[in-house]
C-alpha cells in the first residue's frame, strides 16, 4: 500500500525548530524534545510544510496539491484532497559535541541508532555502550583512551567501524553514550544565543524583548521515515526536489537571521 523511503537532514546552521516556553521556564526559547531521550527533533508537520512549499515555488500549484493534497479553501466545500506523501518526526542520529583535544566528537545512544536502524533497514550489529569510531583519537590516560568533555570524562571502552552508522557514508569521530545520559551530552551541545530588541531612541531593552533561543548545532544529523501512498491515479515519481532528491532548504525559524539552513537528501535505494 505504500513505498517506504527516509531522508537525511544535515543542518549546515544551528536549527530551532520549537516555541517559546511559559513564564515558570524564563524567557527561553526551546525546540521540539524527543519524549524519552530528551533529544531534539523535528516534527514531520514542519518537513511537510517546507517540503510543501519548496515543491510549490519550484514546480506549481498543481504538483504541490496532487503529492501534499489541497487544503480547504473559504466558499469552497469539498475541494481537500489527502496527501500522498506521509512524513514521521525527524530524530537526531549524531550530535556533534565539544570535546577537549578533539575539537568536535560526534556522539549518540543505542535508543536513537535503534530507530535508525529500524527506518533504514540497517542488518548491521548495533555497537555497544563506549565504543568509538576509528577516526576517534581520545588521549591515553594510565592506559585507558579518554575522553574529556565539559561534564567530565569519558572512557572509550573499544574502536569499531562505525562507517555504516553514518548516513553520509563518511566515519566521523565519534562515541556511543548511554540512553541516560544522551540527555546530558544534548543539552551540553544545543547552540544558544541572547537577543534583544532595543528602544528606538536608547540603548536599553524594549519591554519583555529580551529573550535566549537554543538550537541544534551545525553538523548534526536527523533521519526521518517517508512513504508514498499508492492509488490508482498514482502516475510519475515523486520528486522533491527539482531534478534529484537531494537539496538544501531552510527549517524551523529565525532564517533571516542564519539559522535552519539544511541540507536534505530522500533516500530511494532499497524502497518496498
Amino acid at each position: 500500500m505504500y513505498k517506504k523511503f527516509h531522508g537525511i537532514i544535515e543542518t549546515l546552521a544551528p536549527l530551532h525548530v520549537g516555541a517559546t516556553t511559559g513564564e515558570e521556564s524564563g524567557n527561553l526559547n526551546m525546540i521540539f524534545r524527543d519524549k524519552f531521550t530528551q533529544t531534539g527533533i523535528i516534527p514531520g508537520s514542519s518537513v511537510r510544510g517546507r517540503m510543501k512549499a519548496e515543491m510549490r515555488q519550484e514546480q506549481g500549484k498543481e504538483a504541490a496539491h496532487k503529492w501534499y493534497g489541497r487544503e480547504a479553501e473559504i466558499g469552497q466545500l469539498e475541494i481537500t484532497t489527502e496527501s500522498l506523501v506521509k512524513f514521521e518526526y525527524a530524530s537526531i542520529v549524531w550530535i556533534p559535541v565539544f570535546c577537549a583535544g578533539q575539537p568536535i566528537v560526534w556522539v549518540t545512544c543505542p535508543y536513537l541508532l535503534k530507530r535508525y536502524q529500524r527506518i533504514t533497514g540497517l542488518k548491521e550489529k548495533l555497537p555497544k555502550e563506549y565504543t568509538g569510531s576509528r577516526t576517534l583519537k581520545p588521549l591515553n590516560i594510565e592506559g585507558e583512551e579518554t575522553l574529556f568533555f565539559n561534564f567530565g570524562f569519558l572512557t572509550v571502552k573499544k574502536k569499531e567501524d562505525l562507517t555504516p552508522w553514518f548516513p553520509l557514508g563518511e566515519e566521523l569521530p565519534a562515541v556511543v553514550v548511554k540512553d541516560d545520559e544522551i540527555p546530558m551530552v544534548h543539552d551540553m551541545a544545543l547552540y544558544r544565543q541572547s537577543r534583544v530588541a532595543l528602544e528606538k531612541e536608547q540603548k536599553k531593552a524594549k519591554d519583555r524583548a529580551f529573550f535566549n533561543i537554543e538550537a541544534l548545532p551545525e553538523g548534526t544529523i536527523l533521519v526521518f521515515p517517508v512513504a508514498i501512498k499508492k492509488t490508482n491515479n498514482f502516475d510519475g515519481p515523486w520528486e522533491p526536489f527539482p531534478g534529484g532528491n537531494e537539496g538544501e532548504i531552510y527549517l524551523g525559524g529565525l532564517e533571516s537571521i542564519g539559522f535552519g539552513h539544511c541540507q536534505v537528501i530522500i533516500i530511494i535505494k532499497g524502497a518496498q
